[in-house]
Formats: structure tokens, C-alpha cells, sequence
């Protein structure tokens, strides 16, 4: 684990999944300008790279900005230059064969720089905020590429969250935004920037962390971007498929890892409450 050290009087900036959508990333670094969020204090749960058309450009702009990133399973990935994405799909699904097409495009076109770059990301970061310890992870604690959604059992959660030692785990990888408090601490998931949240709007998502008399106050944000460019851009690459409808539609073009409540939502805008947490 990589221990950081934010700015105790600064919001805390979390995102997920840029995706090799470059537009995203430059509107979310464009909104972390316009909050004066320093970049120590800004968190990206990894998967830099996936589904769209600018990979390598994607990671420099994260590598110049100078900010926190874990390395997901699209990193292990492509940093190891392994045969698949390692995103845990099942062998045969929707998900898995969609997968090959964007993983062969974005592994030819990553450089041996920033390959290089990507062995050595940690796989969790540890901080102190507000008296609370956190850990960022990718998937889950032990597997990298472990789907956890808000209708998992907590149970689950609640023994990583034992394992980690920490009051609060900071998670990605399942590419929806969720928050949720549990008998051993909170489980916190930002959402991804990259690909919509299969909500029917083109819009991704964020998390802010913010002190707010001697509590912490997470809340969730929709982030605009110009999505018909990053469409543009995966079409002109050849990448005319599901994923790229679906910047536009907010509709995943497979729903095979999501577990039923979280399928039932399909279509639907969501709406997250702030989780409140008081300062330990």
C-alpha cells in the first residue's frame, strides 16, 4: 500500500474509470481548476484506459496532472501486456467478447513509456481525512477485478473493510456510483468518468469529499463533457460498436455483470443522496 497525505483544507476529488475518454478527463481536471482542488488531494481508482479512442493520451494527461492513481485490472493489463483486459467477465458473455475488440486497440496503442508507468502503480492507497483512515482499492481488497454493487450483501464489505483496518474503503471498478454505511464502516464507490452509469443520460460521475462542522460530507455529481466528440473519436478509430452508442444513449450495451436490482435500473437517472460522516 502507498500511504498519501492530503490537504486537510481541501475537498477530496475521487473519480473512476477514465476509460481512454479523453474528453472526460480534460473536463474533470477542468472542474478540479475551477474548484481549486489540489491535485494531492484528487483520487483516481484506475481503469485509465478501456472502451475509447485515446488511450495514450488519456494516461499522459493523468501522468502530467500529477494526482493519486491505483492501478485497475486495465492497467495490470496492459502494463503486463497480458492476452485480455482481466476485468473478470464471464468467458462467452456479451461483456467479454465486446472486450476483445477494445483491448487489442488500446494495447497497440499504449506506449512502452506509459506501460512502464503502469507496472508501477500501487494497487491501494491509504490516507488520513477528517480522523477517518481510508483505503482505495480497484475491485475489491484481494482481487483487483471483484464486482461489488450496492445491493452485494454487506457482509462482504464489511469484512474488507475489517481486513483493511480502515473506517472507510473507496472502491471502483464496477463502473456505477454508490455509497453506503455498514456495521464496520462505509463503503464508497465515485463512479466512473468515462462511460455513462446505464441511466439514459450521457452524462458520468464523480465524488466529492468536502468538511463540513466536524463531519465529512460525500456527495455525488454529474459530469457534463462533450460526449459527441468522444464518439467522433472512437468512430474515426474503427471502434463503431455498443460503447460508443452508448456516450450518447447512457445505455450499456451489455448488462451481463450487473446483478438484478442493479439491472432493474436500467433506463433510469439516478439520483444519490449525500452520506454524512462525523469525524472520528
Amino acid at each position: 500500500m502507498t500511504v498519501f497525505t492530503p490537504d486537510q483544507s481541501a475537498p477530496l476529488l475521487v473519480f473512476g474509470g477514465p476509460y481512454s475518454n479523453l474528453q472526460a478527463t480534460q473536463a474533470i481536471q477542468q472542474l478540479a481548476a475551477e474548484q481549486q482542488i489540489p491535485h494531492q488531494n484528487i483520487i483516481c481508482t484506475g481503469d485509465l484506459v478501456a472502451y475509447c479512442a485515446q488511450p495514450d493520451a488519456t494516461v499522459d494527461l493523468i501522468r502530467e496532472w500529477g494526482i493519486n492513481v491505483i492501478a485497475g485490472n486495465c492497467e495490470e493489463s496492459i502494463g503486463q501486456g497480458a492476452l485480455d483486459c482481466g476485468c473478470g467477465f464471464t468467458e462467452g458473455s456479451a461483456c467479454d467478447l465486446l472486450s476483445a475488440q477494445w483491448y487489442n486497440f488500446t494495447l497497440a496503442r499504449v506506449s512502452e513509456h506509459n506501460k512502464a508507468w503502469m507496472r508501477q502503480l500501487p494497487e491501494q492507497l491509504g490516507f488520513a481525512y477528517g480522523g477517518q483512515r481510508f483505503t482505495v482499492i480497484h475491485g475489491g481488497l484481494d482481487s483487483n477485478n471483484q464486482f461489488l454493487f450496492a445491493s452485494d450483501s454487506a457482509v462482504q464489505k464489511e469484512q474488507q473493510l475489517h481486513q483493511s483496518s480502515s473506517q472507510v474503503i473507496i472502491s471502483g471498478h464496477s463502473g456505477l456510483p454508490f455509497g453506503q454505511q455498514t456495521d464496520a464502516g462505509y463503503w464508497l464507490n465515485a463512479g466512473v468518468i468515462g462511460m455513462p452509469a446505464n441511466d439514459a443520460t450521457a452524462q458520468t460521475w464523480y465524488m466529492l469529499i468536502n468538511r463540513v462542522n466536524e463531519q465529512l460530507v460525500c456527495t455525488w455529481h454529474r459530469l457534463d463533457y462533450d460526449h459527441q466528440q468522444a464518439a467522433q473519436q472512437m468512430a474515426a478509430a474503427g471502434l463503431d460498436n455498443g460503447y460508443m452508442t452508448a456516450l450518447s444513449t447512457g445505455l450499456w450495451p451489455s448488462l451481463d455483470v450487473l446483478p438484478a436490482p442493479e439491472r432493474a435500473l436500467t433506463g433510469h437517472p439516478l439520483s444519490l443522496a449525500p452520506l454524512i460522516m462525523p469525524f472520528a
